[in-house]
């Protein structure tokens, strides 16, 4: 096991392993470290960790010392002259008329070395220009090529997911991305779609690789013939995320059915003709494929019991209103209204309910009303709710007031 701490030189950029010689480091401590190139400023990411020694490339180059004010101050200085060099580097790239575009520029620590990051389409013959460089800011000049993922990686934005770049967040190295990732997920295939701020396809393919794989193997592919507990049939679409299936039954005609992937026995996997010679199970054989769950995904329906939020709600509800309703209204509704005594409201000998206990059922034959002067004895009288009743006095009732 050896000791390390990962040190970066410069936002989004890789990690490296340095020996932190004796020293107690935290993350986000600036050190000057000890490189190929002489001394660099960077930042501590790790702290001190033991790793494999397999995993470290010896030797392993010390840390330092911690940066105090004087090298903070330093850098400070060179990131203002990088400014001032990118400046007078484009001018100097139009006056040489390359095709090339410049995206940053970088001071060494001590400022003996300056690197210029461009972007170009082709080779760049630029031997003039590093002259010219070298005369004005006397001091080694390096002119290095770059590709447009780590020209995003520089710069930073914000992606079409509304965050910033992976690539200058956490992507330590870029991982190979495929058009087959695409396919795969099942997304569309515009390239304006899956393609980065870069013009690459985007990282974020890769993540979800893996996942999308392990489904692909326990989903059927699409125009399969499969058994399912409704028949035989073709696969017409499959959704990876859910691992569901629609089949098109061979003995029907309506849309296709979902079912989940446990439900569905493959026949004949991908594109191809019905096996010869195939006969189709029993439906009693068919129906040992399906699952209580497959049947909620097919039918649409919603488990029945107390999980069901609208009956829970719906009870909830029902209780509160049951206690906030006053006295008079719980017994017979309005006061003066009908209630369930046949039209006749409580009288005075008639006892409260007693909070408990049943109400007693409703007498199903009342007494016929006896009609009012002027009209027949076959009119009958029209009941209405007391909710519809105007407040100048109903059937039965006399007016208010």
């Amino acid at each position: 096991m050896t000791e390390i701490v990962s040190v970066r030189f410069r936002p989004g950029g890789k990690q490296y392993y340095f020996d932190p010689a004796g020293l107690e480091l935290a993350e986000g401590q600036n050190v000057i470290v000890e490189t190929g190139k002489g001394l660099e400023y960077g930042t501590c990411v790790r702290r001190n960790t033991m790793v494999e020694d397999e995993s470290v490339v010896q030797p392993l180059r010390p840390v330092v010392r911690l940066a105090t004010e004087k090298d903070e101050k330093q850098v400070r200085e060179n990131r203002g002259k990088e400014k001032e060099a990118l400046r007078t580097c484009q001018k100097l790239v139009e006056r040489h008329g390359l095709d090339m575009k410049l995206v940053q520029v970088e001071y060494s620590f001590d400022g003996s070395k300056i690197l210029f990051f461009f972007t170009s389409d082709g080779r760049v013959d630029f031997r003039a220009l590093v002259k010219d460089l070298a005369g004005i800011f006397r001091a080694r000049i390096e002119l290095r090529q770059i590709g447009v993922r780590d020209e995003a990686r520089m710069l930073g934005g914000f992606g079409i997911c509304g965050k910033p770049f992976c690539c200058a967040q956490f992507l330590d190295e870029f991982q190979p991305v495929s058009i087959k990732m695409a396919k795969t997920q099942n997304l569309s295939l515009n390239p304006t779609k899956i393609s980065g701020t870069c013009g690459r396809l985007m990282c974020c393919l890769k993540y979800e690789q893996g996942a999308y794989e392990d489904a692909v193997k326990r989903c059927p592919k699409q125009e399969s013939f499969v058994e399912c507990p409704d028949g035989v049939g073709t696969v017409s679409a499959v959704n990876l995320l859910k691992e569901q299936v629609k089949v098109r039954l061979e003995d029907s005609t309506e849309q296709p059915k979902s079912y989940l992937a446990d439900e569905i026995r493959v026949v004949r996997p991908g594109k191809g003709r019905r096996p010869e010679g195939y006969e189709p199970p029993s439906r009693e054989e068919l129906e040992t494929l399906r699952t209580q769950e497959g049947e909620q995904v097919r039918t649409g329906r919603r488990p029945e019991g107390p999980s069901d939020l609208n009956q829970v709600l719906e009870r909830y509800l029902g209780e509160n209103a049951q206690q906030k309703r006053p006295e008079g209204q719980r017994q017979g509704g309005r006061r003066g209204g009908r209630n369930n005594n046949n039209g006749q409201g409580r009288s005075k000998d008639q006892p409260r309910q007693q909070q408990g206990q049943p109400r007693p059922a409703p007498q199903r034959e009342a007494q016929p009303a006896e009609p009012k002067a002027g009209q027949g004895q076959n009119h009958k009288k029209r009941y209405r709710p007391h909710h519809r009743r105007k407040s100048g006095g109903g059937q039965g009732q006399p007016p208010q007031g």
